[in-house]
């Protein structure tokens, strides 16, 4: 089959790609229909073409899927945060159980274990306690915020995305008019100058404290009193920020924050437990379903008490936290040490006094802290290791170090199922088995999904 670009195919869609795509055969030969869902058939423009596959997407759809449904964003086919939005909300849980379950069987071989339906939200929308919006130009001249197109760095103009609060709105209508008022331009990727670079927006959801932080290029916002000013009519407002990030990167915040109204800090719950939240701690977007995802952790732990229990890649110390107050004793590992100095204050706030955190990779504070443990004629063991790793997953010496470890219990929180296909096939060759898998729907409308898994020895 020799397709060229632009040439127009109609094909119907069979499958789902990992990144939300459609995938389909014609005579054969595969393709990957940006905008389509399985079901649908269409007529796909091919925008690249390969040997033995080619990228396309939608001209026009033929035969609409009967998971097909309307997007409530105007902007979901060209903003790249919501790829499936206009997929059903069952079909999307589908989608993720399928994707999570494919995964462990193909990738990791895996194929005796239980997995569950994946538990998703009463209502997929507005569940977003944090958003990041970029500051630039249109080819008008005029100021827009909004989102990034899918794999680029233009600016698709939202003000109002349906997965963020609805507070967002006038926070950015605010910071809009201020900068116009104050002649304050926007930052230009290419030229490396303008002063507003991003406006970062928190929530506590539980609470209603609300934090705003402006990313500039420079040392000192102008005129930043009025900014204050306007926006502490909005009610919650209590911590309002400019961080300083001078650096030609894609990276959004720097290092440095100056605070300009507040603490410097929100506090909200996931459950029972309190944080304190910067502008640069890592805290999980979606409260409602961080709840679940940790409860279901804490289940698989199955604590009594007395337990010596690892959290690895613990973060600000949520699941620690969680998991101390049914533990003996918990250990967290984290490398940024901003975190952990987020964690012990967090556990400070709570009360919680058998939670210890380590600055350092989990991959050599914990295989240095059992050839320690040795060398004194310890053994020191672990009865739960839970891991919480980035999408690269786990590395292997640390696998190992579980392994020598034997703790009867570990929990795997994940937000790649592929790279947990690979870690668990690992695991799995050297003793332990998967018992149960639970996908938690923790971003609606995007392609991500979270699970936790639960390993026995």
């Amino acid at each position: 089959m020799n397709f060229k670009k632009n040439d127009l195919v109609e094909v119907t869609i069979e499958d789902c790609g990992v990144n939300g795509e459609g995938i389909g055969k014609v005579d054969g030969y595969t393709l990957f229909v940006k905008g389509a869902i399985m079901g649908d058939v269409v007529n796909a423009r091919i925008t690249k073409p390969t040997k033995n596959y080619a990228y396309a997407r939608v001209e026009n759809i033929i035969t609409e899927s009967k998971d097909r449904v309307a997007a409530t964003c105007p902007v979901a086919s060209s903003c790249g945060g919501c790829q499936i939005q206009e997929m059903s909300y069952k079909a999307q849980l589908e989608f993720k159980r399928n994707k999570v379950f494919n995964n462990i069987t193909r990738i990791g071989g895996i194929t005796d274990f239980k997995i569950h339906d994946t538990i998703g939200m009463d209502n997929p929308f507005r569940y977003r306690n944090k958003s990041q919006y970029p500051v630039g130009l249109d080819k008008n001249g005029e100021i827009v915020m909004g989102f990034y197109a899918g794999r680029t760095h233009s600016i698709i103009p939202c003000d109002d995305c349906v997965i963020g609060d609805e507070i967002n709105k006038d926070i950015l209508n605010i910071v809009k008019s201020f900068m116009k008022e104050n002649n304050i331009t926007p930052y230009d990727e290419t030229t490396g100058k303008g002063l507003v670079r991003h406006v970062l927006i928190r929530k506590g959801f539980k609470t209603g404290e609300i934090m705003v932080c402006l990313v500039i290029n420079g040392k000192n916002l102008p005129n930043k009193e009025k900014l204050v000013e306007s926006l502490l009519k909005i009610t919650g407002m209590t911590s309002i920020s400019i961080n300083i990030n001078t650096e030609n990167t894609n990276v959004i915040l720097g290092q440095r924050v100056i605070d300009l109204y507040g603490e410097g800090y929100i506090t909200d719950y996931i459950g029972l437990v309190k944080f304190h939240i910067s502008p640069l701690s890592f805290y999980q977007v979606n409260p409602i379903q961080t709840h679940i995802l940790y409860g279901k952790a804490l289940e698989y732990a199955a604590l009594t008490g007395k337990e010596i229990v690892w959290d690895l890649y613990c973060g600000v110390g949520t699941i620690s936290l969680f998991l101390a107050k049914l533990a003996g004793k918990v250990y967290g590992v984290e490398i940024i040490p901003e975190a952990i100095a987020d964690a012990k204050n967090n556990a400070k706030i709570n009360n919680i006094g058998n939670a210890e955190f380590f600055v350092g990779k989990a991959e050599e504070v914990l295989p240095d802290f059992y050839a320690r443990e040795q060398e004194k004629g310890n053994h020191m063991t672990a009865d739960v290791i839970v891991v919480d790793p980035p999408r690269k997953g786990c590395d292997e010496k640390l696998l190992w170090t579980i392994i020598k470890m034997q703790p009867k219990r570990v929990v795997y929180v994940s937000c790649d199922s592929a790279t947990l296909a690979r870690d668990l096939k690992f695991l799995c060759g050297n003793g332990y088995r998967v018992v149960e898998v639970q996908p938690v729907d923790m971003f609606p409308h995007g392609v991500h999904v979270e699970c936790v898994v639960l390993m026995s020895r």
